[in-house]
Parts: C-alpha cells; structure tokens; sequence
C-alpha cells in the first residue's frame, strides 16, 4: 500500500504512536482529514493524528508523516 488510495471503509490497526494509550487501537475508518483519522470500533470513534504513528493496513504499513495530507492531495503528494 502506497498512500494514494481511499482509507474510509478500510481496516486499520494504529501500530505505533507517539501517545500510548493508542496503540492498538483498531478499526474502520470513518472520516480523514489532512491531520487525522477517526476510527470507528464498537460504535466508539475515536479521532488519532497521522504524523506520530504508523497504521497497519490490511495491505502494509504507512508512516502518518507521508499520508498527513488531504485526501483529494495525496494522490497527487505521495510517492510510491
């Protein structure tokens, strides 16, 4: 996985962040901004920044640094 495809509806496991308390957190995307992802999980969402993780997709991993971008933008913004 490269960045450059839509998230909402994927699976995602926040891998690695900078705040401990959401590690593993996991679910579906359910709305993205430039800056963050909300993940959806029982009913609950919760709203975690791009830049200080990295997520686990089904297809591979993604450092928040390089998909921190709007998503009409990151087609365009990130590289393969």
């Amino acid at each position: 996985m490269d960045g450059r495809v839509e998230f909402i509806g994927e699976n995602v496991t926040v891998s690695e962040h900078t705040d401990p308390s959401l590690r593993g957190v996991s679910g579906i995307i359910v709305g993205e901004s430039r800056e963050t992802i909300t993940i959806e999980n029982s009913g609950i969402q919760k709203m975690i920044s791009k830049r200080p993780g990295k997520f686990m997709f089904e297809n591979g991993e993604l450092v928040g640094n390089k998909i921190a971008y709007r998503s009409q933008d990151r087609i365009k913004k990130v590289k393969a």
